[in-house]
């Protein structure tokens, strides 16, 4: 065997070692195509994501009625032009408080208080005003208007919200390509971006709710019992009652 015969022998394997790599990188990038294909035409992300929000409602339910306190599921919605994901968490006030019977005007409002801060924050511009206190030091004389004042701010540090996190109810984030909207029963329409709640409330009830989750083509409906607060998974949308 000459010298020129073995070296082209030695380049032809070495192509062919190169080739087998290629192909096995091909075959591997067309199985996780695959295989992403196959969960977005089954949904296995939103039976999965509506299977864990299922828990947390549950959760949060037991919870407002043992702490005495008005909690809500604070939904984050974008739009569905946006490449972002829905995120949602709990929030609790410290005491029981009622809320709008026109949910939808509320939101409306609530959105659009959200896009003024925003964009205010964006701008590094803030009103600059902070809330006076109505305490009355020793000597000093408050007007019945003071008093009055200090009464509004006392109830609306009550009916505030905060963030509320245990470990069975953390904040969370879907999978971007699962859809999500809430519709309440103190709503005309289901919310399909913006900010949606659902309220629990210390007597041991919750609202009655529908939560859609979508991924692709298939739908799972989250139906909220008010009065139980268990949750049944239906894998097809429920329409909204009239």
């Amino acid at each position: 065997m000459t010298r020129s015969t073995a070296t082209r022998r030695r380049h032809e394997r070495g192509l062919t070692l190169i080739e087998i790599s290629i192909a096995i990188i091909i075959v591997a990038m067309l199985f996780s195509a695959a295989v992403m294909g196959i969960g977005s035409l089954t949904g296995a992300k939103a039976k999965g994501a509506a299977g864990e929000l299922a828990g947390t409602i549950r959760s949060l339910y037991d919870s407002a009625a043992l702490r005495g306190k008005t909690c809500r599921l604070v939904f984050e919605i974008p739009e569905a032009k946006e490449e972002k994901a829905t995120r949602y968490h709990a929030e609790c006030a410290e005491s029981g408080v009622t809320t709008a019977r026109d949910r939808d005007t509320a939101l409306r409002d609530e959105n659009s208080e959200r896009d003024r801060a925003r964009r205010s924050n964006r701008s590094g511009s803030g009103n600059g005003q902070e809330r006076r206190s109505y305490v009355a030091s020793a000597g000093e004389t408050v007007s019945a208007q003071d008093l009055m004042e200090a009464e509004k701010q006392r109830v609306e540090s009550q009916s505030r919200f905060s963030s509320f996190t245990s470990e069975e109810i953390p904040p969370r984030e879907l999978p971007s390509d699962v859809r999500v909207s809430v519709w309440t029963r103190q709503q005309r329409e289901a919310v399909d971006s913006g900010v949606a709640y659902l309220y629990f409330f210390p007597q041991g009830y919750t609202e009655k709710a529908y939560v859609y989750l979508s991924q692709g083509d298939n739908i799972w409906t989250l139906d909220v019992s008010p009065l139980t607060g268990k949750v049944n998974i239906v894998g097809e949308a429920l329409e909204v009652p009239r």
